[in-house]
């Protein structure tokens, strides 16, 4: 990737390390452990959502009217754990590329030492996300194979400001979600504290995906930043559209065929994605990371 043709002095910023040193004094102060921070113990409680149903990608559709509230809230759990599942596949993603960032850096420095701090958080969200899923009653769902395999090329491609800018678009799509799920009553205990867990923790590393891609990006020409923002923007079309497993319909004892094409014509949905991320396309504007290739494959995501 153009971004991958970093100079040394970015690398080994002071102003980096002053970020990266604020982020550890707040990783210090303010940091969980989900094996005994959520309740894994007291049994799922089927008369909670798994998500706020206003995010489930059928409500406000003919189909979710039709619904009992037993399907409604079976099929936000597994809705809930289908994100979670995806969420696991880009944290790999994410720590492999951190971990590529930073191998000739100095391990003394607070750039190193928090990168490694983000990747211990994320390990620790990710069997949180298992576990979670699992007590939601869910299969292991995945993406299709053949985002798997773009997945696997873009983890070990993707360098610089394409691979930071990615990671926030993953992540923030993820935070806005997680906002409204922490402080909604209807959605059962355990999966409100796993969400208030990852946006708390996730800020911290949005920080600083946001600082990264901003500081690879200084001094860029056209054709880098026409580059690496297409290949933001594919990377976060899979993301975004792998979030909802299609094998969630039939788990909650739906039309799976039906459930998908109501899904897809669902403009509540995809009203709700697009008010969600505004502040992210704000801020890939300012960076100018918004070229007309890149914003095809946002709107098809429902993103802008």
């Amino acid at each position: 990737m153009a971004g991958s043709t970093v100079p040394s002095k970015v690398q080994e910023s002071p102003e980096g390390d002053d970020v990266a040193r604020r982020l550890l004094g707040s990783a210090a102060q303010l940091a969980y452990d989900p094996a005994t921070e959520v309740d894994w113990d007291t049994p799922l409680d089927k008369d909670f959502h798994g998500a706020s149903p206003e995010w489930c990608s059928l409500y406000g559709t003919a189909y979710w009217g039709e619904l009992t509230e037993a399907q409604r809230k079976e099929l936000t759990r597994q809705e809930a754990a289908s994100v979670a599942s995806t969420g696991i596949w880009f944290e790999m993603i994410l720590q492999q590329m951190v971990l590529r960032d930073i191998y000739m850096k100095n391990p003394a420095g607070a750039e190193f030492q928090w990168a490694l701090t983000e990747i211990a958080e994320e390990c620790r969200h990710s069997i949180m996300f298992a576990r979670g899923a699992q007590k939601l009653g869910a299969p292991h769902y995945r993406p299709r194979r053949a985002v798997m395999e773009l997945g696997r090329a873009f983890k070990t491609l993707a360098f610089g400001e394409a691979a930071y800018a990615a990671i926030l678009v993953a992540e923030e799509v993820l935070d806005v979600m997680q906002r409204d799920w922490m402080r909604d009553e209807r959605v059962v205990p355990f999966v409100r504290t796993i969400n208030n867990i990852h946006v708390v923790e996730e800020s911290r590393h949005m920080k600083f995906a946001r600082d990264e891609t901003l500081k690879r990006l200084e001094g860029a020409g056209w054709a880098r930043r026409q580059i690496n923002a297409f290949v933001v923007a594919v990377a976060s079309y899979f993301i975004v559209t792998s979030m909802v497993n299609p094998k969630v319909y039939r788990r909650a004892g739906l039309d799976r065929k039906r459930a998908l094409a109501a899904a897809k014509a669902n403009e509540h949905h995809k009203s709700m994605m697009r008010s969600s991320c505004s502040g992210l396309m704000d801020f890939l504007a300012s960076a100018r990371l918004l070229t007309k290739p890149a914003l095809a494959f946002y709107k098809r995501a429902n993103l802008i």
